[in-house]
Protein backbone atom coordinates (compact mmCIF):
# COMPACT_ATOMS: atom_id res chain seq x y z
CA UNK A 1 0.00 0.00 0.00
CA UNK A 2 2.74 2.40 0.99
CA UNK A 3 4.90 1.40 -1.99
CA UNK A 4 2.28 2.30 -4.60
CA UNK A 5 1.72 5.69 -2.94
CA UNK A 6 5.43 6.38 -3.09
CA UNK A 7 5.63 5.36 -6.77
CA UNK A 8 2.74 7.70 -7.59
CA UNK A 9 4.42 10.53 -5.75
CA UNK A 10 7.80 9.91 -7.43
CA UNK A 11 6.23 9.68 -10.90
CA UNK A 12 4.26 12.88 -10.26
CA UNK A 13 7.50 14.66 -9.21
CA UNK A 14 9.37 13.44 -12.33
CA UNK A 15 6.53 14.45 -14.67
CA UNK A 16 6.27 17.88 -13.00
CA UNK A 17 10.04 18.43 -13.33
CA UNK A 18 9.93 17.48 -17.01
CA UNK A 19 6.98 19.81 -17.63
CA UNK A 20 8.79 22.70 -15.98
CA UNK A 21 12.29 22.17 -17.41
CA UNK A 22 11.35 20.38 -20.65
CA UNK A 23 10.68 23.44 -22.84
CA UNK A 24 13.93 25.10 -21.78
CA UNK A 25 15.91 21.94 -22.57
CA UNK A 26 14.13 21.55 -25.89
CA UNK A 27 15.04 25.06 -27.06
CA UNK A 28 18.61 24.67 -25.80
CA UNK A 29 19.15 21.53 -27.87
CA UNK A 30 17.07 22.85 -30.76
CA UNK A 31 19.51 25.77 -31.24
CA UNK A 32 22.41 23.39 -31.64
CA UNK A 33 20.64 21.66 -34.55
CA UNK A 34 21.25 23.55 -37.81
CA UNK A 35 18.46 25.92 -38.82
CA UNK A 36 16.42 25.07 -41.84
CA UNK A 37 15.05 28.06 -43.72
CA UNK A 38 11.36 28.23 -44.37
CA UNK A 39 9.90 29.68 -47.53
CA UNK A 40 8.44 33.17 -47.00
CA UNK A 41 4.81 33.30 -46.04
CA UNK A 42 2.44 34.84 -48.45
CA UNK A 43 -0.62 36.10 -46.72
CA UNK A 44 -3.03 38.72 -47.89
CA UNK A 45 -4.48 39.99 -44.63
CA UNK A 46 -6.60 43.13 -44.54
CA UNK A 47 -4.95 46.11 -42.84
CA UNK A 48 -5.84 46.62 -39.18
CA UNK A 49 -8.89 48.80 -38.56
CA UNK A 50 -8.02 52.44 -38.43
CA UNK A 51 -8.28 54.44 -35.24
CA UNK A 52 -9.94 57.20 -37.23
CA UNK A 53 -12.89 54.93 -37.93
CA UNK A 54 -13.56 54.33 -34.20
CA UNK A 55 -12.75 57.81 -32.84
CA UNK A 56 -12.31 60.37 -35.62
CA UNK A 57 -11.30 63.29 -33.38
CA UNK A 58 -8.81 61.33 -31.33
CA UNK A 59 -5.80 61.76 -33.60
CA UNK A 60 -6.10 65.57 -33.70
CA UNK A 61 -5.79 66.01 -29.96
CA UNK A 62 -2.82 67.77 -28.48
CA UNK A 63 -2.19 69.62 -25.24
CA UNK A 64 -2.90 72.98 -26.85
CA UNK A 65 -6.18 71.71 -28.35
CA UNK A 66 -7.38 70.28 -25.05
CA UNK A 67 -10.78 71.64 -24.10
CA UNK A 68 -11.13 74.25 -26.86
CA UNK A 69 -14.64 73.10 -27.63
CA UNK A 70 -15.76 73.18 -23.98
CA UNK A 71 -16.47 76.82 -22.97
CA UNK A 72 -15.86 76.20 -19.25
CA UNK A 73 -12.50 74.53 -19.83
CA UNK A 74 -11.58 77.20 -22.39
CA UNK A 75 -12.37 79.92 -19.84
CA UNK A 76 -10.31 78.16 -17.12
CA UNK A 77 -7.35 77.64 -19.45
CA UNK A 78 -7.47 81.27 -20.57
CA UNK A 79 -7.02 82.66 -17.08
CA UNK A 80 -3.74 84.16 -16.11
CA UNK A 81 -1.57 82.70 -13.37
CA UNK A 82 -2.27 85.66 -11.08
CA UNK A 83 -6.01 85.21 -11.56
CA UNK A 84 -5.69 81.53 -10.66
CA UNK A 85 -3.71 82.40 -7.52
CA UNK A 86 -6.27 85.04 -6.58
CA UNK A 87 -9.08 82.53 -7.00
CA UNK A 88 -7.17 79.97 -4.91
CA UNK A 89 -6.66 82.55 -2.16
CA UNK A 90 -10.37 83.39 -2.18
CA UNK A 91 -11.22 79.70 -1.85
CA UNK A 92 -8.75 79.33 1.01
CA UNK A 93 -10.25 82.42 2.65
CA UNK A 94 -13.73 80.91 2.40
CA UNK A 95 -12.52 77.65 3.94
CA UNK A 96 -10.80 79.60 6.71
CA UNK A 97 -13.96 81.60 7.39
CA UNK A 98 -16.03 78.41 7.64
CA UNK A 99 -13.42 76.91 9.95
CA UNK A 100 -13.39 80.03 12.12
CA UNK A 101 -17.19 80.00 12.32
CA UNK A 102 -17.17 76.35 13.35
CA UNK A 103 -14.53 77.08 15.99
CA UNK A 104 -16.56 80.03 17.31
CA UNK A 105 -19.67 77.85 17.64
CA UNK A 106 -17.62 75.17 19.38
CA UNK A 107 -16.06 77.73 21.71
CA UNK A 108 -19.47 79.20 22.55
CA UNK A 109 -20.80 75.73 23.36
CA UNK A 110 -17.76 74.99 25.50
CA UNK A 111 -18.21 78.25 27.42
CA UNK A 112 -21.89 77.49 27.97
CA UNK A 113 -21.14 74.01 29.28
CA UNK A 114 -18.31 75.35 31.48
CA UNK A 115 -20.68 77.97 32.90
CA UNK A 116 -23.26 75.29 33.65
CA UNK A 117 -20.63 73.16 35.41
CA UNK A 118 -19.48 76.21 37.38
CA UNK A 119 -23.06 76.85 38.56
CA UNK A 120 -23.36 73.21 39.62
CA UNK A 121 -20.02 73.43 41.42
CA UNK A 122 -21.17 76.60 43.22
CA UNK A 123 -24.34 74.80 44.33
CA UNK A 124 -22.24 71.91 45.65
CA UNK A 125 -19.93 74.28 47.53
CA UNK A 126 -22.92 76.07 49.09
CA UNK A 127 -24.49 72.75 50.11
CA UNK A 128 -21.16 71.57 51.57
CA UNK A 129 -20.80 74.79 53.56
CA UNK A 130 -24.36 74.43 54.87
CA UNK A 131 -23.69 70.83 55.93
CA UNK A 132 -20.38 71.80 57.50
CA UNK A 133 -22.07 74.59 59.50
CA UNK A 134 -24.79 72.20 60.67
CA UNK A 135 -22.15 69.63 61.68
CA UNK A 136 -20.20 72.24 63.66
CA UNK A 137 -23.40 73.39 65.43
CA UNK A 138 -24.28 69.76 66.19
CA UNK A 139 -20.81 69.15 67.64
CA UNK A 140 -21.09 72.29 69.79
CA UNK A 141 -24.55 71.23 71.05
CA UNK A 142 -23.22 67.71 71.72
CA UNK A 143 -20.28 69.08 73.74
CA UNK A 144 -22.66 71.36 75.66
CA UNK A 145 -25.06 68.47 76.31
CA UNK A 146 -22.18 66.21 77.39
CA UNK A 147 -20.99 68.83 79.88
CA UNK A 148 -24.51 69.25 81.23
CA UNK A 149 -24.89 65.46 81.53
CA UNK A 150 -21.60 65.20 83.42
CA UNK A 151 -22.70 68.01 85.75
CA UNK A 152 -26.01 66.30 86.55
CA UNK A 153 -24.27 62.96 86.98
CA UNK A 154 -21.82 64.57 89.43
CA UNK A 155 -24.70 66.11 91.47
CA UNK A 156 -26.51 62.77 91.52
CA UNK A 157 -23.41 61.03 92.90
CA UNK A 158 -23.02 63.71 95.53
CA UNK A 159 -26.60 63.02 96.60
CA UNK A 160 -25.91 59.26 96.89
CA UNK A 161 -26.69 57.85 93.45
CA UNK A 162 -24.60 54.89 92.45
CA UNK A 163 -24.05 53.32 89.05
CA UNK A 164 -25.22 49.79 88.54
Amino acid sequence: MMGSGRWCLVSFAVISALCVSGPALYWKFHKTVPNFTCPPCSCHCPPPPSLLRFAPGLLNLSVTDCGKSDPEVKQEMGKEFVDLLTEELKLQEGVSAEHAQHMNVTLTDARRVASQYQREADKCVAATETCEGARERSEALLRKETKLTLLWEQRARNLGWQTE
